[in-house]
C-alpha cells in the first residue's frame, strides 16, 4: 500500500498556549483571561486558543489516515519548540514533508517513523509538533494497511511481549480540584487527581499544610462516595516543584513531610510528581536519586514522580538510568515522534520503573487515541486522560479507545 496524498487542515486544541514567561512574571486573572502583554515571541495574548494541524495521509484504496500536530501547554518556554500555530506551520507540512511522503510504501510504521523524525529541513529538524502529528498519521496509515489496530502494529514491530489489554487511566483536574475530584469518583477512575498544587503560599501552604488537608479530603471523599467497596484508587499529586520551595530543598525534611501524607493517604497508595525543581537537568535528576533512597531506605510508601527536566526521550534515559524517581512522565508532544514514545515506554520497562505515558491538557482526541494505542501496546504503568481539564471529555475519550482496542485485538487473536 503506498501513499498516494497528504492533506492538512487546521485544528483546534482542548486547552490552550499559555505565556509561561508572563505568568512567572505575576499576570494576573480576569476569569479565564489573563491581563497584560505577552513576552514570548509569537504570542498575541498571554493566553490564547489552542492550535493543531490534522494531516491525513490518502491511500492507494481511497482509505485515510491522520494524525494531529498538537503541542504543550507552554509552548515556547523552558528549552521547548516555538508557538506552534497553524497558518506558520501548515505551509511547512506541504511544501518540505508531503513531497517526501506521496510515493511511500506502508510496510513497516517504524522505519518510515524514524526517518521522518530525524528529518532535518535547511539543516533543522522539524518542529515537535509536527513530528508527533507525523509519525501519528504513519502508524494509522501502516494499520489500515494491515487492517489491525495501531497496538497491534506497534507490539509487532517493537516486539514488546506484553499482552494487549486495560492499564490503568489517570485524570487530572486542574485547579478545580475538588469538584473535578467527585467527577473521578464517581467515573471509578484507577488513579486521580493531579491537583496543579503550584503554589507554596496559595496552594500547598507554608509549611504543607494545605496540601494535608486536600489528601485528608480526598481519602475521606472516596471513603465517602466509592461506588464498590473493592475500589482502590491511586492518589497521584502533582506540586510543580513546590515541596522543595517550601522546605529548601532539604532531602530529610521533605521526606518527613511526604511521610506524613502518606499516613494522610492511606489506605490509599500516593504518588508525589514533581517534588522539587532545583534549576537543572544534572541537579534535578541527583535531588530526586536522593529523596528516593531517603524515602525507600525509611520504608516511606510513596512514589516519585519525575517530571521538570524530563522532556525528550535522552532525558527520560537519563532519569531512568539514575533511579532519579519511581515513575517517569513521558511528555509525548515534547519527545517529538511518536516512535520516541514507544522507546521511552519500553525503557522504563525494561529498567524497572513505572511508564507514565503523559503529555498534555492541549492536545486533540487523535494525538490522544494515538498515544492510548500505544500504552496498552507497550504495557505503560499508566495513560494519561487527555485532552483538556474538564476529567469527563478526556477520560471518555482513553477509556472509550482502549476498550475498542482490546475488544478488536482480541477479535484478530482468535481468527
Amino acid at each position: 500500500m503506498k501513499i498516494i496524498d497528504l492533506v492538512c487542515s487546521e485544528g483546534k486544541t482542548g486547552f490552550y498556549f499559555d505565556d509561561q514567561k508572563a505568568i512567572k512574571a505575576g499576570a494576573k486573572h480576569d476569569g479565564l483571561f489573563y491581563l497584560g502583554d505577552p513576552q514570548l515571541e509569537g504570542f498575541t495574548a498571554i493566553r490564547q486558543a489552542g492550535e493543531s494541524i490534522s494531516v491525513m495521509l490518502i491511500l492507494e484504496d481511497g482509505q485515510v489516515a491522520y494524525g494531529d500536530c498538537a503541542a504543550v501547554q507552554y509552548s515556547g518556554a523552558g528549552g521547548r519548540d516555538p508557538l506552534f500555530l497553524a497558518k506558520d506551520f501548515i505551509p511547512v507540512i506541504e511544501n518540505d514533508i508531503k513531497p517526501l511522503l506521496v510515493g511511500r510504501d506502508l510496510d513497516s510504521f517504524k522505519s518510515l517513523a524514524e526517518e521522518f523524525d530525524h528529518l532535518e529541513v535547511n539543516g533543522k529538524r522539524l518542529h515537535t509538533a509536527i513530528r508527533y502529528g507525523i509519525t501519528q498519521a504513519i502508524l494509522d496509515a501502516v494499520a489500515k494497511t494491515k487492517k489491525v489496530t495501531m497496538a497491534e502494529v506497534v507490539k509487532e514491530e517493537y516486539n514488546t511481549g506484553v499482552e494487549i489489554q486495560r492499564i490503568p487511566i489517570f485524570t487530572q483536574s486542574g485547579d478545580d480540584r475538588y469538584t473535578n475530584a467527585d467527577k473521578m469518583i464517581i467515573k471509578s477512575a484507577d488513579v486521580l487527581p493531579h491537583g496543579l498544587f503550584n503554589s507554596v503560599e496559595e496552594k500547598l501552604g507554608t509549611k504543607g499544610e494545605k496540601l494535608l488537608a486536600y489528601v485528608e479530603w480526598l481519602r475521606d471523599r472516596v471513603n465517602q462516595y466509592k461506588t464498590t467497596e473493592d475500589y482502590n484508587p491511586i492518589f497521584h499529586i502533582d506540586v510543580y516543584g513546590t515541596i522543595g520551595d517550601a522546605f529548601d530543598n532539604d532531602t530529610k525534611v521533605m521526606a518527613d513531610y511526604l511521610q506524613t501524607l502518606e499516613e494522610a493517604a492511606k489506605p490509599y497508595a500516593l504518588r508525589i510528581e514533581g517534588p522539587m525543581d532545583v534549576g537543572s537537568r544534572e541537579g534535578q535528576i541527583k535531588a530526586m536519586a536522593d529523596l528516593r533512597n531517603e524515602l525507600d531506605s525509611r520504608g516511606i510508601n510513596v512514589e516519585l514522580v519525575a517530571d521538570e527536566w524530563c522532556n525528550t526521550l535522552e532525558d527520560v534515559k537519563a532519569f531512568t538510568d539514575n533511579n532519579a524517581g519511581h515513575m517517569i512522565q513521558i511528555k509525548t508532544p515534547d519527545l517529538g515522534g511518536v516512535n520516541n514514545t514507544i522507546e521511552a515506554i519500553l525503557y522504563c520497562n525494561e529498567k524497572g520503573l513505572g511508564s507514565y505515558v503523559g503529555g498534555t491538557c492541549n492536545e486533540t482526541s487523535r494525538s490522544a487515541e494515538v498515544c492510548c494505542n500505544i500504552a496498552v501496546a507497550c504495557g505503560a504503568t499508566q495513560a494519561l486522560a487527555k485532552p483538556g481539564m474538564g476529567v469527563d471529555e478526556g477520560y471518555m475519550l482513553i477509556n472509550n479507545e482502549m476498550n475498542r482496542v482490546v475488544a478488536l485485538a482480541n477479535r484478530n487473536k482468535a481468527k
